[in-house]
């Protein structure tokens, strides 16, 4: 296996020594690129785009929002022009660990394949499956879908994925974390084994190597760096309250002060509680977790990107692959229980190398443990200890002076 180092960080921006334009890449492509305000890849894809036009293998490591989509849905879109496609019979597969990515991988790459003449269509659990078998009934060339729902349209004889020449996982750390592997290990069983396989990952470590090393052959891998570098871009703190009613208080400060707000909560319960205390007290707040259905959740991304709601309240899983720039601050209410989860929550900001601001909320029981979780993320936040007036002090420090 080769491996690259990619800079990373927001120095690292968008590589101004390769065009888009000189990287062999369909001219409609290209055209389509520009009309989007794109001529010059992110470290990575510079890097990792040549690797993957030539079919080889490549293995992406890297941090949310590093641009990834585009790296191997480029030459994905650039390797299917120019073949037929059938019903029901995908030319590429890509999965996703959840159905927000989905769209967003989809909506993406849609533009970029159209002017060339593919067509990309998502399937996704929470959505009529009727939907899916529609859609399926016409020519499709890329199909993103999330694992479950792929295997369910596999069962009803509606998707055939013999003719896949290209797989690409997104998110595969994500699809370990949240126990998908045996259906993608099921699901990349039916494609042929001389596919490309492009697998991108925050980690590399546990269940995906086993992955990488069954399925890839001779991976040409492309990194940067562990999964802490991404919080270098980011301002930390800790917020130390003396308990739950004390930290009720400082999320109504800060709701009420926030232009743009990524609020994390541990259970499905809690967040709509949350969401309720926040509207009620005059705060437009939109909430996301697992048993919200497909169109309540994508209205409420849909209110939080426009700003009609300033405070998105989600679960750890729900906010997974979800991609809204200009999100101000992510306040972890409830402190997540690992560091990997820390760095994917805050991962919410700070998208493609912008500044990003996190705040973590913890009480005296459970100081200790949020600290040692905060180290293992590579953070050395800055501590408050919050009085009665809450957190109204400290707003500007967070980027909510108003």
């Amino acid at each position: 296996m080769t491996e690259t180092a990619v800079p990373t960080g927001p120095a690292a921006g968008v590589d101004t020594s390769v065009l888009f334009a000189d990287m062999g890449l369909p001219d409609p492509v290209v055209k389509e690129l520009t009309a989007q305000g794109l001529k010059h890849p992110f470290p990575i894809q510079a890097a990792a785009i040549p690797d993957g036009l030539t079919g080889k293998d490549v293995l992406g490591r890297g941090p949310t929002g590093s641009g990834k989509t585009f790296t191997f849905g480029l030459p994905v879109i650039t390797r299917l022009t120019g073949g037929a496609s059938r019903p029901g019979k995908p030319r590429a597969l890509i999965l996703v660990p959840t159905r927000e990515l989905a769209q967003q991988v989809a909506g993406r790459l849609r533009p970029l394949a159209e002017s060339v003449g593919q067509r990309v269509i998502e399937v996704v659990g929470g959505v009529n499956i009727k939907r899916n078998l529609t859609a399926l009934a016409r020519p499709v060339d890329i199909l993103v879908a999330t694992p479950g729902r792929a295997e369910d349209l596999i069962r009803q004889k509606a998707l055939d994925l013999t003719q896949v020449e290209i797989v690409a996982l997104d998110e595969a750390d994500q699809m370990a974390d949240m126990g998908f592997l045996p259906q993608v290990r099921r699901l990349v069983d039916h494609i042929p084994a001389d596919a490309q396989h492009l697998f991108f990952s925050a980690t590399l470590d546990g269940d995906i190597k086993v992955l990488v090393q069954r399925y890839m052959n001779d991976p040409i891998t492309h990194s940067t760096g562990e999964v802490r570098a991404k919080v270098d871009t980011m301002s930390h703190f800790l917020g130390v309250v003396d308990d739950k009613p004390a930290r009720n208080d400082v999320v109504l400060q800060l709701g009420r002060a926030s232009t743009r707000t990524i609020m994390f909560m541990r259970t499905k319960h809690t967040v709509d509680r949350q969401v309720k205390k926040l509207v009620r007290d005059g705060v437009p707040a939109v909430g996301i977790h697992g048993n919200k259905g497909q169109g309540a959740r994508t209205r409420a991304i849909e209110e939080f990107s426009d700003g009609r709601a300033t405070v998105l309240v989600a679960t750890d899983i729900a906010a997974r692959g979800i991609d809204i720039k200009g999100v101000d601050l992510v306040v972890h209410i409830d402190p997540p229980a690992e560091h990997k989860a820390y760095v994917h929550r805050a991962g919410r900001t700070a998208r493609a190398g912008e500044a990003g601001t996190v705040l973590t909320l913890t009480t005296a029981d459970t100081r200790r443990d949020t600290e040692q979780m905060m180290r293992k993320a590579g953070v050395s936040p800055t501590e408050w200890v919050l009085d009665r007036h809450g957190v109204t002090a400290y707003l500007g420090e967070l980027g909510l002076d108003r």
